[in-house]
C-alpha cells in the first residue's frame, strides 16, 4: 500500500512539472501589447497636436498622436469646471479659490484658453495609460504634458488657473511624487500671493500672468520608457447618446405643456434673502414646499447655510447651491 502511494505521488509530481512547463511556454510565446493600459513604464507620445473639441478644458483635452485621437487628463492638478454639469464639484472649487460659482466658471474658461494657447504647438505626452474616466462618458488617460515652456500642469498652477490637487504619480525621471507636490504647492502659494488667475478673480486680475519666470520642470523619461512618434491603438470608446423615446402621454395644448417646464435661470443670480417664492421655484430641485421653508428660515448669512433648511441634504445642496449668489 505504501509503495502504491509513493508511485502515485511521483506520477502526480511529474504531471505538475509538465503542466508548469506548458504554462511557461504559452506565457512566453504570447504577444506583448505595448498599448496595454496601466503600463508600468512611461509611454512617450511625441509631436502630439491639440484637437479642438467643446469638451476640452484646462486640465483635460482631446489630442492626436499621428492619425489617432486620445483624451488626456493632467496628473496632480485641477482646473475649475467650464460649465454647471457637475454642480457639487463646481461649488467645492469655488470655495477653494474663495470666489463665487460664476467666477469659478470664468476661471475654468480662462484655464481652457490658457491650455489652448500653450498647446498651439506640438507637444509631448508621458502616459502609462491609467484610466482617468471620472464623470466623462469617454475614456481618458492620465498624463504629464510637456510644452516648449515646460510641464503644462505647473504652468496652470503658477498662473492661478489650477490648484495643487488630483491623482498623483511619480513624474518621469523622478523617484517619488513628493518633490513635485511641494513644487506645485510653492507655485500655488506664489500665484495666491500675487493674486492672479483664480486667486485674483475678485479683483479683476483673472488674466494677469505670473510676475516672475517660474523654474518649470522638463521631465525626462527613464531608459526603459517607450518613445513613440506613431500612435498606440485607439483604445477609447465613444458611448452613443440614447435615442429619444416617443412619449405615450396624451398631447395637450401648448400652454399646458409650458406650464410644466421651468424657465431657464442663470447660475449665481438668486439672492438667498430677497428671492420671491416664484423665483426660488424656478431653481431645479426646489418646489413650493421647499421654497416656503427657505423663506421661513431667513435671514441667511450666505447661501452656504442652505444645509440648515429641513429637507436639504448634501445631494440637494450640491444641486441647488450654484444658482445662488
Amino acid at each position: 500500500m505504501t509503495s502504491a502511494c509513493r508511485f502515485a505521488t511521483e506520477q502526480f509530481t511529474k504531471l505538475r512539472h509538465k503542466i508548469g512547463l506548458l504554462v511557461l511556454v504559452i506565457v512566453c510565446a504570447a504577444p506583448v501589447d505595448v498599448g496595454a493600459r496601466d503600463s508600468k513604464d512611461w509611454i512617450v507620445l511625441e509631436n502630439c497636436r491639440l484637437i479642438s473639441n467643446p469638451a476640452n478644458d484646462g486640465d483635460s483635452f482631446h489630442a492626436s498622436a499621428g492619425a489617432k485621437e486620445y483624451i488626456f487628463r493632467l496628473y496632480m492638478v485641477d482646473a475649475p469646471e467650464t460649465d454647471a454639469m457637475n454642480p457639487a464639484r463646481l461649488v467645492e472649487q469655488a470655495k477653494y479659490f474663495a470666489i463665487t460659482v460664476p467666477q469659478a466658471i470664468e476661471v475654468g474658461l480662462a484655464a481652457k484658453e490658457f491650455t489652448r494657447e500653450k498647446l498651439s504647438e506640438p507637444f509631448t505626452v508621458f502616459t502609462r495609460m491609467s484610466d482617468a474616466m471620472g464623470h466623462s462618458k469617454l475614456e481618458r488617460f492620465y498624463a504629464f504634458v510637456q510644452t516648449k515652456d515646460g510641464d503644462l500642469g505647473e504652468q496652470l498652477v503658477r498662473n492661478g488657473f489650477a490648484r495643487n490637487y488630483g491623482f498623483k504619480a511619480v513624474p518621469p525621471g523622478l523617484r517619488n511624487s513628493r518633490l513635485e507636490v511641494e513644487k506645485l504647492q510653492q507655485f500655488e502659494d506664489d500665484a495666491k500671493r500675487e493674486r492672479i488667475g483664480g486667486w485674483g478673480a475678485n479683483g479683476e486680475r483673472l488674466n494677469v500672468r505670473a510676475q516672475k519666470p517660474a523654474p518649470l520642470s522638463v521631465f525626462v523619461a527613464e531608459k526603459n520608457a517607450q518613445p513613440r512618434t506613431f500612435p498606440l491603438a485607439n483604445t477609447f470608446h465613444r458611448i452613443a447618446a440614447p435615442l429619444p423615446t416617443r412619449s405615450t402621454a396624451p398631447v395637450g395644448s401648448v400652454e399646458s405643456q409650458k406650464s410644466h417646464v421651468k424657465e431657464a435661470i442663470d447660475l449665481g443670480q438668486i439672492d438667498i434673502n430677497r428671492a420671491t417664492k416664484k423665483e426660488l421655484k424656478m431653481i431645479p430641485g426646489i418646489g413650493p414646499v421647499m421654497a416656503g421653508r427657505i423663506i421661513a428660515a431667513r435671514p441667511f448669512r450666505s447661501a452656504d447655510d442652505l444645509k440648515k433648511v429641513n429637507g436639504i441634504g448634501d445631494k440637494k445642496y450640491a444641486k441647488i447651491r450654484p444658482y445662488f449668489q
